[in-house]
């Protein structure tokens, strides 16, 4: 299959990279920023898998509204249809809501709800027959979960996600492409090391991303337009 993930350079992204590499001969695009952390990444899937293929994409999804057209042409270049999509990127400005710069709520608001609107968008006219979009949320956007100070536009634009994946599963039910949303509970990684200092995680990288690679492998036999909680734990 023809397989794309963002935030592919560290963290669940890195790892659910690796372990869709050891579930079969794929091709796998991993967007990010650093180019040496997606090159590294590039070197241990050839070691885990020879016959999978990993494409290091270098882009800075921040910039999508601008260059929507730009890394379209990118993945194309590469892959002539695209078989899952994985939203991963996210980015977290862990302080109190009045502290926050303008800029700072634009960029969480870019990377987390609108690159993924935007990159959907994009590749729907390559997408196969039965694509699955997984977008990866939060609990800190799941409606009815506790909610924290410091997290609250990373979390509303989160649940904006979540909300997305709903609406574009009703509306493209008749495509045969299914979409559905992981909101991931406490996750061992940098961005959860630094909302939440001193706190052990009960979930690893490694660990959840086997589960992402699963589900977006088999999810949409059994799912469509769900928001699934993924969390042993709160946070």
């Amino acid at each position: 299959m023809n397989i794309i993930i963002t935030g592919a350079s560290q963290g669940i992204g890195y790892s659910t990279a690796q372990s869709l590499a050891k579930l079969g001969n794929h091709t796998i695009i991993g967007i990010a920023r650093n180019k040496n952390k997606l090159l590294q990444l590039k070197n241990e899937i050839s070691s885990i898998n020879s016959n999978a293929k990993f494409i290091p994409m270098v882009f800075d999804l921040k910039e999508l509204n601008q260059k929507p057209q730009e890394l379209l042409n990118l993945i194309v270049s590469y892959v002539d249809r695209v078989d899952i999509l994985i939203n991963n990127a996210g980015l977290l400005y862990a302080k109190p809501y009045s502290e926050l710069s303008t800029q700072e709520i634009f960029e969480m608001i870019s990377i987390n709800y609108f690159a993924p609107a935007i990159l959907i968008k994009s590749l729907i006219p390559i997408f196969s027959s039965r694509c699955h979009v997984v977008n990866i949320s939060s609990m800190g956007g799941f409606q009815g979960s506790v909610k924290f100070p410091g997290l609250a536009i990373y979390a509303s634009s989160k649940a904006a996600l979540a909300s997305l994946t709903e609406n574009l599963a009703e509306e493209y039910k008749d495509k045969g492409f299914s979409f559905n949303c992981l909101a991931l509970g406490a996750t061992d990684t940098e961005m959860l090391r630094t909302a939440f200092p001193g706190y052990n995680a009960p979930i690893s990288a490694d660990e959840m991303g086997v589960f992402i690679a699963d589900f977006s492998i088999n999810g949409y036999k059994y799912f469509n337009g769900k928001i699934l909680p993924v969390s042993t734990s709160t946070p």
